[in-house]
């Protein structure tokens, strides 16, 4: 290491976000600049530990060569850097943005220091990389004749088109949406992830000799229901169009389903078919084409109180959204206990710390409204209706996670009833796995928790040749997993392709 003494004589100096007061006046992204100093500084705090935990499998599932190009970056040595970074990653600049940075959570400094700033390390360096016009499309030097159809445009998918077409196969995106980037594009709103930066990797990738094809659903149309992906697309615009499994799998030697968890998990309690009350998911999708139309959200929280039902990324991302759309109030529910502020005892490093956080949206929520809009413990028990149906609250319990009873790991606490005044919800409660009418028209095999069957690391389905990769097939998880599976079914499939080829040549 080039600074073998920086973690003893540099703090940790996290790059900040815009101040909330700026940044609640657009949906740019949150992010600051940072000083290549400062950068290199923190790069210096990188040890050279015998054994790097930060990449290891309760670091970073791409296996980013973290030392490396922390080191790199503390010697000025950018370019090199980012050929470091790019070496495993196929788009740091989605995981330089929207990755929780479990790396951070196993850096060996982390045991007794605050950890490195690895994640703001590595946006700078794919930032700079496009600044200075060092990413360039990749283009296979000859082509296989083999052709593979990708269904799905996500993080999973676009790593795997992008690993099949440096391999020389002919890839195919197939996405109904009517833009590339699936999650990327309308799950992560605007001032996480700019859609200029997803649109620049797709060009790139296009360059390099990927098909996309948008509109097109691969399956035929089930009954769909209002708030679903193609209706939301095909509200005012033009049609999906469909094509037959077995047109897919005729006209391709290989496909490859990274189609997501797309199945939201409902809330069925009473009330729950009260007007206001939507997925988290099209609430950030409708918010998103606005954007891009330059029009109002067909589900706007200006004025509204607004209740989000459900923590995690996906319901700060709704209170994020809220809060710039104008809402009056905000209020967060979660029916799990508050994480401590430290460590627990059965949660030890490197796992990942379980403790309480407050991201980006909290802390705008706090500036707004002089108070976190987080409330643990609390079951909802009820939707309440107005005069025309729409809903007008939700009733709730608070809920003792010490005392489990008959049916629930929790009790109710008697006495502890509430009702909570709102005109919008957002239900933000996960995702139970991809949708299962492709599953039925593939007649592929699904595991306990309704994913498609497909063992790693082959990452063949049931029904060859077709692969799975990505939260449809591993259940609801992060970008930067997504991209390892998309990398890593895309070697399966080279691998399974030419193998076939080999066979067809004996033969």
């Amino acid at each position: 290491m080039g600074k073998v003494t920086g973690f003893k004589e540099f703090p940790r100096s996290a790059v900040p976000y815009r101040a909330e007061a700026e940044r609640l006046g657009d949906f740019d992204e949150i992010f600051s600049g940072a000083d290549p100093e400062h950068l290199q500084t923190q790069g210096a705090r990188c040890m050279d530990c015998g054994v790097p935990f930060c990449q290891s499998e309760e670091g970073c599932p791409v296996d980013n060569l973290i030392p490396e190009w922390n080191d790199l970056v503390y010697q000025d040595e950018w370019r090199a850097a980012l050929d470091r970074l790019h070496a495993t990653n196929n788009f740091p600049e989605f995981t330089g943005r929207v990755c929780p940075a479990p790396c951070e959570g196993a850096c060996v400094l982390g045991i007794t220091e605050p950890a490195v700033t690895i994640k703001n390390i590595e946006q700078a360096i794919i930032d700079r990389g496009f600044e200075e016009g060092w990413v360039e499309p990749v283009a296979p030097r000859q082509r296989s004749g083999f052709k593979v159809a990708v269904a799905g445009s996500g993080p999973a998918g676009l790593a795997a088109a992008d690993q099949l077409n440096r391999a020389g196969h002919a890839v195919t995106v197939y996405e109904r949406a009517d833009r590339i980037g699936g999650l990327l594009m309308y799950g992560i709103p605007m001032m996480k992830l700019d859609k200029r930066l997803v649109e620049r990797r797709v060009d790139l990738l296009r360059q390099a000799g990927v098909d996309f094809v948008t509109r097109t659903n691969i399956g035929t149309k089930a009954a769909l229901s209002t708030d679903h992906m193609i209706n939301l697309m095909e509200e005012g615009r033009d049609e999906t169009a469909y094509l037959s499994v077995e047109e897919v799998l005729d006209r391709y030697d290989a496909l490859v389903l990274a189609v997501g968890a797309t199945e939201a998990r409902d809330l069925p309690i009473p009330g729950r078919t009260a007007s206001g009350i939507h997925f988290a998911m099209e609430y950030l999708t409708r918010s998103t084409q606005s954007l891009y139309e330059k029009s109002p959200s067909s589900i706007n929280a200006a004025g509204k109180r607004v209740i989000v039902i459900g923590g995690g990324d996906t319901g700060a991302d709704c209170i994020g959204t809220a809060l710039r759309q104008g809402c009056q109030s905000i209020v967060n529910f979660e029916l799990l206990d508050r994480p401590p502020n430290e460590r627990a005892s059965n949660n030890p490093w490197p796992q990942w710390p379980l403790i309480v956080r407050s991201d980006y949206a909290h802390t705008e929520a706090q500036h707004r409204f002089g108070k976190d809009p987080r409330n643990y413990s609390l079951l909802s028990k009820s939707f309440l209706m107005g005069d025309q149906d729409e809903v007008r609250g939700v009733q709730t319990v608070e809920v003792d996670w010490s005392r489990p009873s008959d049916g629930a790991p929790f009790s109710e606490i008697k006495g502890s009833e509430r009702e909570w005044p709102c005109d919008l919800v957002f239900l933000s409660m996960g995702f139970t796995g991809p949708e299962g009418a492709l599953l039925d028209q593939l007649g592929l095999e699904s595991d306990s928790r309704s994913n498609i069957l497909a063992q790693a690391p082959d990452y063949l389905s049931s029904r060859a040749p077709v692969f799975a990769a990505g939260d449809c097939r591993r259940g609801q998880s992060l970008v930067v997993w997504a991209i390892r599976e998309g990398r890593e079914v895309a070697e399966a499939v080279d691998n399974y392709l030419r193998k076939r080829s080999e066979i067809s040549a004996v033969a």
